[in-house]
């Protein structure tokens, strides 16, 4: 057996992690900014020694990847297990590190439990976002029961004492919750069977003086669709620390000998460029390692969905209506949403049934494909492939095929249960009736929509099976994909329940809520941008009068608000003013000019007070620049304060305009008079800004800057 160093190092563009293998588990000691020169591991570890504390155990117990309770580490362990309440007290013994390239594997066995534990640890070298698993495998004869296993262990500085963390419900996700790190545990776990709405496995931890622009700062994120349990703790004794893992439900994961269990990825990125920075990285690495290949190079294509302009009340003649009016305004893909399968006349009827409903289309859905092909544009159809209604064929027919938790009575939500996909036979009837569609029909483009969660998720042996229904749905997702590779997916759940680096192996698009509300969609987008970029989110252009809240909203604001996601719109045509579809129809062509930015450019946050709202889209080469300015409310002075760009060249002049609304308002002659078509230098525009124009609450402003010649 080859010998294991003390030290191992990964280096990236931007960062260094330093593993530390010098007791008998591997423990993080530095993940940070870049080291360079004469640096070396043993100087880090030499500023970290520590001293023993009055009335703690002689020799701390270690911080490991995975901490361990035979180690007497009194946190939370990396991993819990037992055999039939015996053998539960892992102490590993590292056995071998391998390095390839930017990759560790560091592989340790327990002979108290009878485990080997693998810890992989990945540094990407462009974007510098770590990928880390951990795995247990059982060597013994007896079954082995694992009631958690975490992603690697994180230890954080003591001085990155702020949480910034993501929360909400339906139609109000990715909303920001700041704390402040506690002497405990800040702990959020999901139980609901999907990434859920008010618990997104996503954490950043930093400084207090960190701010969008400026600081060092931890993201982390639980790639995986379903439960998960979250926690920052801070010890009594100085130390700090996050892990991340799947959250198992009582009896859910054992191992016979040979079988292993391998924790959801953590991904991580460390930044010294605030929130916004991390965020860029996070980008990147999406882009370049999540984005399936067959989407790198193609155009996200504007949308209408059917779904708000006419919900169950589908005809052929509104539909074809619709289409004419969506390609008139320069629509690419229309989508037809709930409402086209057997005997679906309301939510509570009809699903599980994927078959075209003959009284509704007695031809099929081809003579409405043909309509909206024949008008330039591509078909996109809903499908809620997971879920049940007890008034369905299906159901009927296999009243068995439905997760449950026996004596107890179903719990209903929106009249549906929820399909075991962990059943062979359940997996084999919807990919049948999914390719079936795909096959017969000229389909580009599934919404897959998942409206809600696993209340009851036990299985047809009893035990829960929420761990394997995500693995049951990877699986079908794949299975859809390579059998119609060209079929673009969106990851939909009751809005933006799913949405996690783990959905975005198989989907192409996430339906990031289900307001349309802009002044809502404002906070839910800017949360979003934390984790994912722009060509994920999508955006859509609703009604003037928001189903959701209620609040009527002007074209100009909900257009401008949709123009920075994959744009799309969700309203009836038919009932919009000659203006308002004119308006429309520049809003989508100032977007389809512009796409290629939002979609390759590297994201802002600006810092604003409560009543406004701001951010930028800045090109690669820094050449070219969308920048968005929202005034939410009424402000509390006369006239608001200065706008000031972010991510410019500084020796760069940039010619500057007012791109949208076409025609902006003001209460008197103002900046933007003066403004639109200036040529200023990026130094101005960054540290001194503009002043802003006084205008109504709910307005919102695009500036386009290009680089000019002084």
């Amino acid at each position: 057996m080859a010998s294991i160093a003390s030290f191992y190092t990964l280096h990236s563009n931007g960062s260094s992690l330093v593993l530390d293998c010098r007791s008998n588990a591997p423990a993080i000691l530095y993940w940070g900014s870049r080291l360079y020169g004469a640096t070396q591991p043993s100087m880090i570890a030499l500023l970290k020694t520590r001293q023993e504390a009055q009335a703690r155990v002689q020799g701390e117990p270690l911080l490991a990847l995975s901490p361990e309770i035979g180690a007497g580490f009194l946190g939370t362990p990396g991993i819990q297990i037992h055999r039939a309440g015996q053998q539960w007290n892992v102490y590993s013994q590292m056995e071998s590190v391998q390095e390839n390239g930017q990759t560790l594997t560091i592989s340790s066995a327990c002979k108290a439990t009878g485990i080997r534990i693998v810890h992989i640890l990945s540094l990407d070298s462009e974007t510098d976002v770590l990928q880390a698993t951990t795995e247990v495998t059982n060597l013994e004869s007896s079954t082995l029961w694992i009631n958690a296993c975490n992603a690697p262990c994180i230890p954080l500085p003591m001085d990155y004492d702020q949480i910034l963390a993501f929360e909400g419900r339906w139609s109000n996700e990715f909303q920001l919750q700041k704390s402040q790190r506690l002497l405990g545990a800040y702990v959020r776990e999901n139980r609901r069977g999907r990434t859920s709405h008010d618990a997104f496995p996503g954490v950043m931890v930093h400084p207090r003086e960190t701010n969008e622009s400026a600081g060092d700062v931890y993201a982390l994120h639980l790639g995986w669709s379903g439960n998960h349990r979250l926690a920052v703790e801070e010890r009594s004794e100085g130390r700090s620390y996050a892990q991340l893992g799947e959250l198992l439900f009582p009896g859910e994961m054992s191992l016979e000998s040979g079988e292993s269990y391998v924790s959801p990825k953590l991904f991580g990125v460390h930044s010294a460029n605030g929130f916004s920075g991390a965020s860029r990285q996070l980008h990147g690495f999406v882009r370049e390692h999540l984005t399936d290949v067959r989407m790198k190079d193609k155009l996200k294509r504007i949308h209408f969905n059917t779904w708000e302009a006419v919900y169950f009340d589908l005809t052929m003649d509104k539909l074809c209506e619709l289409a004419d009016e969506a390609a008139d305004i320069g629509v690419e893909r229309f989508v037809l949403d709930d409402g086209w399968f057997k005997g679906r006349n309301s939510e509570d009827e009809g699903l599980g049934d994927w078959y075209v409903d003959e009284a509704v289309f007695p031809e099929g859905l081809t003579p409405l494909i043909e309509y909206v092909n024949g008008k330039g544009m591509e078909f996109g159809l809903w499908l809620e492939p997971e879920m049940v209604n007890p008034k369905s064929d299906l159901y009927r027919n296999h009243p068995d095929w439905v997760l449950d938790a026996k004596p107890a009575p179903q719990v209903m939500t929106r009249n549906q249960l929820v399909l075991d996909l962990t059943r062979v036979e359940v997996q084999e009837y919807l990919f049948e009736r999914i390719d079936s569609l795909l096959s017969e029909y000229s389909i580009t483009y599934l919404k897959w929509d998942m409206n809600r969660s696993l209340n009851q998720p036990g299985g047809e042996s009893g035990r829960a099976v929420t761990h394997y229904q995500t693995l049951a749905l990877y699986k079908l997702l794949d299975r859809v994909r390579v059998a119609h590779p060209m079929v673009e997916i969106e990851s939909c759940a009751s809005g933006g329940g799913r949405a996690d680096y783990g959905i975005l192996r198989y989907t192409d698009r996430v339906w990031t809520s289900d307001t349309n509300d802009a002044l809502d969609r404002l906070r839910v987008q800017r949360g979003f941008s934390y984790f994912f970029p722009p060509e994920f989110m999508g955006a859509h252009v609703g009604p003037e009068h928001c189903h959701v809240t209620g609040r009527r909203l002007s074209m100009a604001l909900r257009a401008g608000v949709s123009f920075f996601g994959d744009m799309g719109v969700e309203a009836n045509l038919l009932e919009l003013s000659e203006e308002e579809k004119r308006e429309l129809c520049s809003a989508i062509e100032l977007h389809k000019k512009h796409r290629a930015l939002l979609f390759s450019g590297d994201n802002y946050r600006l810092e604003l007070p409560m009543f406004e709202l701001g951010f930028g889209v800045v090109s690669p080469d820094k050449s070219e620049a969308l920048f968005s300015y929202a005034l939410i409310q009424t402000p509390p002075r006369s006239a608001p304060g200065v706008y000031r760009f972010k991510g410019l060249k500084s020796d760069t002049c940039y010619e500057i305009r007012v791109v949208w609304p076409e025609k902006p308002k003001s209460y008197s002659r103002s900046v933007l008079d003066v403004l639109d078509g200036a040529v200023l230098s990026g130094d101005v525009l960054m540290t001194v800004g503009t002043q802003l124009p006084i205008l109504m609450p709910e307005s919102l402003l695009i500036f386009h800057l290009h680089e000019v010649d002084a």
